[in-house]
């Protein structure tokens, strides 16, 4: 019987979101008698906590996130391939998953040692530089990407057929996310009933993800329903000077504004969410554009209804009118309109939650993904080694 082959997730970032979520979510799923993950990150934080938690080898590599005006022949030359080369010939890593950041040294290192590299794609909007479309058309020769919509955004921007970036939506453990958490301390920690209507919002601070938008739509949620409570999890996880800048216009906004400061309230980072998404009836996406939304995917498989903006990622997992309700991107009146129905309907409530859990039993598990990934994993390997 042939030995699982050790995989090499590396990635430049060291918080804990969305994306991160995805690749653990992988690393946790992959069948051990094909592949055993390790995970590669530049310093400490909470994604290599999590993984060691998990129980996955973690790696401290450090090294300075590439840009994305990269010069890949001399990014290539970087103390750090020969570093990462060397982990990779001791650690005996059979393959390489890249994200954008770490992604020349990967494919230097990969060459160096000769395994093959997969960039996992999860953002549409990195540019392509007249000095980067060898590397991106020729040198990448195994990308994967998490949504229909970042394949055909990016590709469009590096000239590439839409055959050659397979599309693996990500899933979950559904066995982790499932009906049956009791949100009843998140209530308590707001200080409300189990009967008190409540609207949540999963999400970093990031312009991109519409805080300010939900804002708008909880003050017209308010006026048809003034009992309705709101709460927010999630915070500055990377750090961002101009993530933080915004994040400051959210908050001063928040303190300023009576109605609010009464009914909404900023929970904060939260290792686990599933708690906030039990105790939430509803669980509103306002982002401007989402890349996947995995945030929604938890939320159908804990039998919660969604409403989102019907931009990117989300019209992909969210069947609407049926898992929960896509309005028009920069709409807070829709978003409220929909909040407002379903809060004043709970069997709707039920059948969109009992809907939303059998579509991603069935189409968005983590076991589904993994095994996805691990099909074209090996297809990279085998290309790879008869090169």
């Amino acid at each position: 019987m042939n030995e699982p082959r050790r995989v090499l997730f590396i990635t430049a970032y060291t918080g804990f979101g969305g994306g991160e979520r995805i690749q653990l979510e992988l690393m946790r799923a992959l069948d051990p008698a094909r592949y055993v993950p390790h995970l590669a990150v530049p310093h400490e934080g909470q994604f290599a906590r999590a993984a060691r938690e998990a129980g996955i080898a973690v790696h401290l590599l450090p090294f300075r996130a590439a840009m994305t005006p990269f010069v890949p022949g001399l990014w290539g030359r970087f103390p750090v391939v020969n570093r990462l080369a060397a982990l990779l010939r001791d650690a005996r890593l059979d393959a390489v998953v890249s994200d954008y950041h770490a992604l020349p040294y990967a494919l230097a290192a990969g060459r160096k040692v000769g395994i093959p590299v997969t960039w996992l794609l999860q953002g549409w909007w990195f540019p392509v530089f007249p000095w980067q479309r060898r590397f991106f058309r020729r040198d990448v020769s195994h990308i994967v990407a998490v949504s229909q919509v970042v394949r055909d955004r990016w590709r469009a921007r590096a000239g590439l057929p839409a055959d050659r970036i397979p599309v693996v939506i990500p899933g979950i453990d559904t066995t982790y996310f499932h009906p049956g958490v009791d949100g009843t301390p998140i209530r308590e920690q707001l200080g409300i009933g189990p009967d008190v209507p409540l609207v949540a919002l999963l999400a970093r601070f990031q312009r991109v993800k519409g805080h300010d938008i939900f804002q708008d739509m909880a003050r017209l949620v308010v006026e048809q329903i003034p009992e309705a409570r709101f709460a927010v999890a999630g915070d500055n996880v990377f750090a961002v000077g101009k993530d933080e800048q915004y994040k400051q216009s959210i908050m001063e906004r928040w303190r300023t504004d009576p109605v609010l400061h009464e009914r909404l309230t900023y929970l904060g980072h939260v290792d686990d969410p599933r708690p906030v998404i039990a105790a939430a009836d509803v669980v509103v996406c306002p982002s401007r554009f989402e890349s996947m939304g995995m945030a929604l995917i938890e939320t159908m498989a804990m039998a919660r209804p969604v409403v989102s903006m019907n931009r990117g990622g989300p019209a992909e997992t969210i069947a609407d009118g049926e898992t929960g309700c896509l309005v028009p991107p920069e709409d807070p009146a829709a978003l409220a309109s929909h909040v407002i129905d379903l809060l004043r309907d709970p069997a709707q409530r039920a059948r969109m939650g009992e809907a939303g859990r059998a579509r991603v039993l069935a189409q968005f598990s983590a076991e589904r993904y993994a095994a996805r990934m691990s099909d074209l994993l090996d297809a990279a390997f085998e290309r790879g080694r008869l090169r």
